[in-house]
């Protein structure tokens, strides 16, 4: 006779290497926490997201006797309770969403919060990196810094484009209309100046375009719309341009 073929196991069992491990599911308007079972009378909680509502679950961890937790990094809204457990002296992990959807196993059984739970309390998952808080503020004030050259960049193309729509064809001969040259034709323009030959005085000596084809690409149909648009551009263009100058200062002072 044969002998029996074992039957495979169909669970397998994984050691705990954090006992106080909690995790908990990030939101906008919730925030979901797990706790080890035996805890509380219910495993999973479901808290709001002001701060009256992170002063609970960080009282609520410290009622189960929690000592590291684990969370996703969910766009901004793990920010302001990373930062509160932290101070209460909680081990915190951030983890990335797709690690904890890589690790296989029965996750659509169960909420979130709690298969974040327990993979961190068998040591499953791993912490992302995060910068001091000199350097975050420093990475903040350069994103936003980046942000505002990329508004000011779309208004010096909207000026190009209500131009080119006057058949103004400045951009041929000048490399940069915000430049010197271009930005005092622009204030002419926007000043009500329409002769072409008048033009000429604010070119610098430097362009290599001669006077015939400068006065050629200032011939245009001055449409009262995109005039409008041309000078309303250009106030953006210059609000933003002090605005890049006065985060500069900021930057300085954090370096």
């Amino acid at each position: 006779m044969k002998k029996a073929t074992p039957k495979k196991q169909s669970v397998v069992t994984m050691p705990l290497i954090n006992p106080n491990a909690a995790g908990i599911d990030i939101g906008d308007t919730i925030h979901a926490v797990a706790v080890p079972e035996g805890r509380d009378l219910k495993r999973v909680k479901s808290f709001g997201t002001m701060t009256c509502d992170l002063q609970e679950i960080v009282g609520w961890l410290h009622q189960c006797e929690v000592e590291t937790v684990a969370m996703e990094s969910t766009g901004i809204y793990w920010k302001p309770l990373f930062a509160m457990l932290v101070k209460d002296g909680f081990e915190v992990y951030l983890v990335n969403s797709k690690q904890a959807r890589n690790v296989s196993g029965r996750k659509n059984d169960e909420d979130d919060a709690m298969w974040i739970q327990k993979l961190h309390s068998c040591g499953l998952l791993k912490s992302s990196y995060l910068p001091e808080d000199e350097q975050e503020s420093l990475r903040s004030l350069v994103r936003h810094r980046k942000t505002l050259i990329l508004d000011r960049n779309r208004m010096v193309l909207r000026m190009q484009k209500a131009m080119e729509m006057m058949n103004i064809k400045l951009h041929t001969v000048i490399r940069d209309i915000t430049g010197k040259s271009g930005t005092a034709v622009i204030e002419a323009i926007i000043a009500g100046e329409r002769t072409p030959e008048r033009f000429l005085q604010f070119m610098d000596r430097n362009i290599r375009a001669d006077h015939a084809t400068i006065v050629k690409s200032l011939q245009g149909n001055w449409r009262s719309e995109q005039l409008y648009l041309l000078e309303d551009c250009y106030q953006s263009y210059r609000y933003y341009k002090e605005r890049i100058a006065a985060c500069d200062k900021v930057i300085e002072q954090q370096l």
